[in-house]
């Protein structure tokens, strides 16, 4: 699979494509579902919390009750459980089949990085796959149990032959996650072009420029600067600039990406982390970047983009909810969680 890297001729987020009547109702049904959604000011409200006890009863009456007295455990699974009804009623609203085994195939690709992992370490294969794939767990299972990768998907057998290729070249554990990430973002571009999802393509493309630039800083305060071969083609910046990042001092590196929409991002983050030695300052704006460009489906009437834009921030509220109530539970302090809290809808 091949990519290219198109022209930037947006200022700060990609295009979204144009509506689609069929999508009506499915639209207005995310629409109300929005209204639902936790506002920030309740998070905020949640990190400022005396206890846990305080945290969970800001969330009750929402899709996240929970007894004050909860474990770690129950906290985990009534999450988990949210989730999996979001992703049914998903299901049950998204029309084009392709939008959903294009999203659907991340849990392939998770389950498949678990796998891989355990076969080179020789450990067991092990029963805790995820179900929510275009590839159930059980059959996922079977098929490395059987090591008959040729009933998985092409893509899924893409990134076997890659991941396997890759780790016993290099015997290098982290190639797994890498190969398995190249052959996903090619594919998604690929799905996302043969469908004709404009979307869905700019979602993949900002994705992968998010993931190059925290590869870039990651292997910068490391010090390996000589390991281009883990930054991922297709995104709407060349690689090249992540290249050229790693010989740039600190101070020159937003510029260096000016004329792209990740200057302002840059610029937020890189004075954090040169203080404090904390990537937590740039994980947040590139969620906020990625929350923003979802935003941006609230302009079309009608169309896929606004069920999967809700259902993907549906998962960045789990997500929040996870990290807030294990946060509080685990007595981290307020300015820890609210530094690591994003922009939410408003």
């Amino acid at each position: 699979m091949t990519t290219t890297t198109p022209e930037i001729s947006f200022y700060r987020y990609p295009p979204i494509g144009p509506e689609d009547w069929q999508y009506a109702y499915q639209t207005a049904t995310v629409r109300v579902l929005e209204l639902a959604m936790i506002p920030r000011g309740t998070f905020v409200d949640m990190a400022n919390a005396g206890s846990f006890a305080e945290a969970a009863e800001l969330l009750a009456g929402t899709d996240y009750t929970i007894d004050a007295n909860a474990d770690s455990q129950q906290i985990e699974q009534m999450l988990i459980d949210c989730r999996t009804q979001s992703r049914q009623l998903f299901a049950e609203l998204i029309l084009d089949e392709d939008v959903l085994t294009f999203l659907q195939a991340r849990e392939d690709f998770a389950n498949m990085k678990l796998a891989i992992r355990r076969v080179v370490t020789e450990r067991p294969l092990g029963l805790d796959y995820s179900n929510e794939g275009n590839v159930g767990a059980e059959e996922f299972e079977e098929i490395f149990e059987q090591e008959n990768y040729g009933r998985f998907p092409k893509y899924l057998q893409d990134a076997v032959e890659a991941a396997v290729l890759g780790y016993y070249e290099h015997k290098d554990i982290r190639r797994i996650d890498y190969e398995i990430d190249r052959v996903q973002a090619a594919w998604r571009v690929q799905q996302a072009e043969k469908s004709k999802n404009m979307f869905c393509l700019s979602l993949v493309r900002v994705r992968i420029d998010l993931n190059n630039i925290r590869t870039m800083l990651r292997l910068k305060m490391a010090e390996r600067e000589e390991e281009t071969q883990f930054f991922l083609p297709g995104g709407f910046v060349d690689t090249s600039k992540c290249v050229q990042g790693l010989d740039t001092g600190y101070e020159a590196i937003a510029q260096l990406f000016y004329a792209t929409p990740y200057y302002e991002l840059l610029e937020a983050s890189i004075p954090y982390l040169r203080s404090e030695k904390s990537f937590l300052k740039l994980e947040k704006e590139c969620e906020d970047f990625v929350k923003e460009f979802l935003k941006t489906s609230r302009s079309i009437a009608s169309g896929p983009q606004p069920v999967v834009a809700y259902f993907l921030m549906k998962e960045a509220e789990i997500r929040t909810v996870r990290m807030m109530l294990t946060g509080k539970k685990n007595g981290l302090t307020p300015k820890l969680l609210l530094n690591r809290l994003g922009e939410w809808m408003s």
